[in-house]
C-alpha cells in the first residue's frame, strides 16, 4: 500500500499588483522623462535658458542628434 502525500505546485507566483503598479508607474515616468529630452527640441524648454541647456546637454549625453 502507498501512501499518498498532495503535492506543492512549483508555481510562485510573480509579484503583487502593487508592485506591478508601481513598475508601470517607474516605466511611463522614464519614458515621459526620455521624451523631453530626446525629442522635445524647445517646446517645453523656452521658458527659460538654463532648461534648454540641460535639455540639450541630456541629448548630447543619450547620442540623440539635436543639430
Amino acid at each position: 500500500m502507498s501512501s499518498s502525500t498532495p503535492t506543492q505546485s512549483l508555481v510562485q507566483p510573480v509579484g503583487s499588483a502593487r508592485v506591478w503598479g508601481t513598475a508601470l508607474v517607474v516605466v511611463g515616468v522614464l519614458l515621459l522623462l526620455t521624451y523631453l529630452v530626446a525629442f522635445d527640441q524647445g517646446a517645453i524648454s523656452r521658458s527659460g535658458m538654463y532648461l534648454h541647456e540641460l535639455m540639450h546637454d541630456g541629448r548630447h549625453l543619450l547620442g540623440v542628434p539635436c543639430h
